[in-house]
């Protein structure tokens, strides 16, 4: 209630013009305006693209500075992406994907904070079900072939259950190719010769700066949706930056507790330091000083 009044009172100084920097509390203390700002989502700028599998497409959601943010943060930590075996779970090396990545850390600085309160707001999904952003370059000739983002292996599934929703933001133009199609979907677009042969294949997005996508990989009961099978097309002409943030049906981090002996604390924690997951994920199975990670012995950081 208390919070709603301050909201009103807020909306109503903005309405009017007003500087407004803080408003008082019932015990004198006072609020930082701009934290209370809400995250605002516009429906005009959100396109329903499909219902199988069900994919949105949201016009300039992120900022172009924001775009060049991300990039710098990624630029010079770029690696060979990896794909997830579908019986061991282990990251592979694999010709499905030839494009370089990073991943960002949660919450990395005030940027990708605000990119992530916007994600969270946009799908109604908790921040802690996501994992952190992972950043790609795509140069000429990479491409991502037809896959899933819901997991096969049982491995990956116990990090947060299978994964529901991916929101994918393009962080630069590309002049051909590149596109994201859903070759399954039961949606049909008219396209001209500005699109490759493989963004012809099906329903897809040509990749914009600032905009992003956002589709979910299971049905609403849970189940996988096969319709949401998904390629990202060879770059035939530019460079394509996207981010991605993958979110789960369950919690993906865990609580901050006091650790002090050098401990596993799943009994999978060394089939997923041996898959690479220490390096991939890093804040589960490494963490910090001041909040330990699940996996510390196996990643043999203690």
């Amino acid at each position: 209630m208390y919070f709603h009044l301050l909201l009103l009172l807020l909306l109503c100084g903005i309405a009017n013009g007003a500087a407004i920097d803080a408003l008082p509390g019932w015990m004198g203390e006072t609020h930082d305006v701009k934290a209370l700002r809400p995250i605002i989502i516009e429906p005009p700028k959100v396109i329903a693209l499909s219902w199988r599998p069900r994919a949105f497409l949201y016009k300039s959601f992120l900022t172009h500075e924001e775009c060049d943010h991300i990039i710098s943060l990624a630029r010079n930590k770029l690696k060979k992406s990896m794909v997830a075996d579908n019986e061991s779970g282990k990251s592979v090396e694999s010709e499905i994907r030839t494009s370089s990545g990073m991943f960002l850390s949660k919450a990395q600085d005030e940027i990708i904070r605000r990119v992530e309160d916007k994600i969270a707001a946009w799908t109604l999904l908790p921040h802690e079900n996501g994992e952190a952003i992972q950043v790609l370059r795509y140069e000429y000739g990479q491409k991502y072939e037809p896959h899933f983002d819901y997991f096969q292996d049982k491995y990956n599934q116990a990090l947060g259950g299978h994964r529901v929703a991916t929101v994918l933001m393009y962080l630069s133009d590309v002049i051909k190719g590149g596109e994201t199609v859903f070759p399954s979907s039961e949606t049909k677009q008219l396209k001209d010769d500005t699109w490759s042969e493989c963004g012809k294949r099906g329903m897809g997005v040509k990749p914009k700066k600032g905009d992003a996508l956002l589709f979910f990989s299971l049905h609403p009961d849970g189940t996988p949706d096969e319709s949401s099978l998904h390629t990202g097309c060879p770059v035939i002409e530019g460079e394509k930056w996207s981010a991605t943030k993958w979110i789960h049906v369950g919690s993906f981090e865990r609580p901050v507790r006091e650790v002090t002996d050098c401990v596993d604390e799943n009994a999978l924690c060394g089939e997923w330091a041996a898959y690479g997951e220490c390096e991939k994920n890093p804040s589960y199975m490494v963490g910090t000083k001041g909040d330990p990670g699940r996996c510390r012995k196996s990643c043999k950081v203690c």
